[in-house]
């Protein structure tokens, strides 16, 4: 008798919580709160606590020119007390919108592009043992310049450096550690894997 073999994936899944604290709590788009979790399992044990940091998600952008170049920003980040190699990138902090729509708009903002053709490449959660951040990441071609609108840099952006790098370099940089941002690493690694930038390994 022979059976078929379940696909390898992720399911969902909701353990009850039986008491929620708020840690912190502003008008941003973050918060930390404490939830007291029971499992399914063992549903006479003791709740235990886990911190949750809760985050809306985000929209990550691999832009590739015509002459397969790599439309990069070099900012620094103040927890990690580095400056960074990244991708444009941006919070999806408006309900309901689409990270699509998010990606399009960092793109402008960040680089003062617009792009004709939009692949999705993935969608990965950063640290789910304490976040439900969900990053969406995109390839984007057919680059055109754009104004950014009346959106203004501020305080770590006003000080981005852009470039562009040629993929074979990045790709190089990220495979030999030299590049630490999880998400340039995600994005280029995807698409390299998948033969959409760069010829496959």
């Amino acid at each position: 008798m022979t059976g078929t073999t379940p696909p390898l994936q992720d399911v969902d899944q909701s353990w009850p919580v039986v008491r929620t604290e708020d840690l912190h709590r502003d008008d941003w788009v973050m918060a930390l709160r404490a939830d007291w979790v029971t499992s399914p399992t063992h549903p006479d044990g003791e709740p235990f606590r886990r911190l949750v940091l809760e985050h809306p998600g985000a929209a990550v952008v691999l832009a590739v020119d015509d002459e397969e170049h790599v439309v990069c920003v070099v900012q620094y980040r103040h927890p990690a007390r580095r400056r960074f190699i990244e991708l444009p990138a941006g919070l999806c902090d408006a309900e309901g919108e689409d990270p699509l729509e998010v990606a399009k708009r960092e793109l402008q903002e960040e680089v003062q592009l617009a792009a004709e053709e939009w692949t999705h490449l993935t969608s990965a959660y950063s640290s789910p043992g304490i976040s439900a951040e969900l990053i969406h990441y995109y390839l984007a071609r057919g680059l055109s310049d754009l104004g950014r609108g009346d959106f203004e840099l501020a305080h770590e952006e006003a000080d981005m450096e852009l470039v562009r790098v040629p993929f074979a370099d990045l790709l190089d940089a990220v495979l030999a550690g030299r590049i630490s941002d999880a998400p340039v690493i995600i994005a280029v690694l995807t698409a390299h894997t998948r033969g959409l930038v760069g010829a496959r390994p």
